[in-house]
């Protein structure tokens, strides 16, 4: 089963909020998308906001198809 495709649109930040992002970003080895998505899913939690857990794109090679049929 594919993950759906997750939502885009424009976010307007201040530049010196977005290069705190940035900077825990690298930190944590995350992009700066990843990072906002973790933050505002900590922040969320917080608030008692329960979320289902992200679907994670599978990683590596699909397996391969046999003539076994």
């Amino acid at each position: 089963m594919a993950a759906p495709p997750k939502k885009a649109f424009p976010l307007r930040l201040d530049p010196g909020l977005y290069a705190a992002i940035e900077r825990a970003a690298a930190s944590d080895l995350r992009s700066v998308n990843s990072q906002v998505e973790c933050l505002l899913r900590e922040a969320l939690a917080k608030r008692g906001i329960k979320l289902a857990d992200p679907v994670r794109a599978k990683r590596g090679r699909p397996p391969k198809e046999t003539d076994d049929e």
